[in-house]
């Protein structure tokens, strides 16, 4: 759990940075957090606490004295087959209630925190949100890093419509203490703004243009600063709910999602037929007779056989632009659909998945007859890493559609699944996991039979 911890700290390090944030803030995050961290940490904990425990036991012959007494090895799991299985029982109700909840604290925790002093985090070659203003600057230099060199600022109008942009070579952010205005003093630039008109003439577009030696601007930040981090609003994601909301929610989406589906294609007939209704008003009633004997660009004349050309290439690039433009809609309504699905099934997956681990683990840790944290952590870790990315990978395709959802989760699993069962046979007939002097005996009696033939 704590190399996990370490993880995620590197991961959210560039939004725990730099904005004057506590350690008791620092770590609630990490504490909601935490829960998330279940369904990558508890399989391999199992996986590596089974394969120790009965590595231990086999390196110091406790199980020949085991056997010795007449005790079998399912006799010896027993009780720790009870333990998995109400562990398993308990993973499930966490996953369902816990982690959902978790999730919630932490989402909302993380998105007050972007919020907190944006004038802290003015990050270099990207755009930054502060207030009304949208600014990048190429590089920040001097104390405090004060000092920014060419600025691009964006500023929205009353419509949000990115109507004015200022250009700048360089730029100075001075403040105080006490106060929650910042001054952004921009030198040798341009100001450009798009003028709005009430009636628009085609082809025309008025715009205000200036160029100014020094610009100030007063950029109020006391709504900014004045966030609250307790504050929780985002409640909808698919990982804040529970087996009954993702089925729910999946289900209403899916309805959406065929209803948008069947909406769109009857738009795009609707378009035809009333493209079927204009290329009737070009014909005669004796041209629609006899267009059923002949070609029909050839029974029209050169102006309305360019008419009809025309109409069918402006409508096919009509019908071929709607369709790419809906397709990217599409398709992301289908990965949040299938995203619910997966996470419906990542929770009871996980429950299984740590008896089935269980039975990889104990067996093999009988077999190989060592314990301690050498050998074993190498085993625990390359069946893990093969378990999560086989994971990863289905659920990469589950989410574009190409792979049935409800099977992604699965997968990994049910690959683990057979391993287990043949581990625990071997471990139980006291074998090794390949008997290579049997394979090795076989070859070799081929081969003899074919030189005597």
């Amino acid at each position: 759990m704590l190399i996990f911890i370490f993880q995620a700290i590197w991961f959210f390090i560039d939004e725990l940075a730099g904005k004057g944030l506590d350690i008791a803030i620092v770590g609630k995050f990490l504490f909601y957090y935490s829960p998330n961290l279940i369904p990558n940490v508890l399989p391999l904990t199992i996986l590596l606490a089974s394969i120790m425990t009965f590595g231990n036991f086999a390196e110091n012959y406790e199980f020949a004295a085991m056997k010795a007494s007449g005790i079998s090895l399912q006799r010896a799991m027993k009780s720790l087959i009870v333990f998995i299985l109400l562990l398993s029982i308990g993973t499930f109700f966490f996953a369902n209630n816990v982690i959902p909840a978790a999730e919630y604290k932490s989402y909302n925790l993380r998105r007050n925190i972007a919020k907190l002093k944006p004038a802290l985090v003015i990050s270099e070659g990207v755009f930054n949100d502060i207030g009304d203003l949208n600014l990048k600057v190429e590089d920040k230099y001097g104390e405090n890093d004060k000092f920014l060199k060419n600025v691009i600022i964006h500023m929205k109008n009353t419509k949000n419509e990115n109507s004015t942009v200022i250009k700048s070579k360089a730029g100075e952010l001075v403040s105080s203490e006490n106060s929650n205005i910042i001054q952004l003093i921009l030198k040798d630039g341009n100001y450009y703004e798009e003028v709005e008109q009430k009636k628009r003439k085609q082809q025309t577009f008025p715009h205000a243009k200036a160029h100014f030696e020094t610009y100030t601007m007063n950029i109020d930040l006391s709504e900014l600063n004045d966030v609250d981090l307790e504050k929780e609003n985002i409640s909808n994601t698919y990982k804040m709910l529970n087996i009954q909301e993702l089925k729910y929610t999946a289900d209403s989406l899916e309805k959406d999602y065929s209803k948008i589906v069947t909406n769109f294609g009857n738009s795009i007939y609707i378009r035809a037929a009333n493209l079927h209704e204009k290329k009737d008003s070009l014909f005669t009633k004796k041209d629609s007779i006899t267009a059923f004997e002949q070609n029909v660009l050839d029974m029209l004349d050169k102006n309305r056989e360019l008419q009809i050309i025309d109409l069918a290439l402006n409508t096919i690039r009509g019908a071929k632009n709607t369709v790419e433009g809906k397709k990217y809609d599409l398709k992301r309504r289908a990965k949040i659909i299938n995203l619910h699905k997966i996470m419906m099934n990542d929770k009871i997956a996980l429950a299984l998945s740590c008896i089935i681990l269980f039975f990889v683990g104990a067996p093999l840790g009988a077999i190989i007859r060592k314990g301690g944290l050498g050998l074993p952590i190498v085993i625990a870790i390359g069946l893990f890493i093969t378990y999560y990315f086989i994971g990863i990978f289905a659920k990469n395709l589950a989410e574009d559609g190409s792979m049935n959802p409800h099977m992604s989760s699965w997968i990994s699993t049910f690959i683990l699944l057979p391993l287990g069962i043949y581990l625990t046979r071997r471990a139980t007939a006291d074998k090794e996991i390949f008997d290579i002097g049997n394979v090795t005996e076989k070859i070799t009696r081929l081969f003899k039979k074919k030189t005597k033939s």
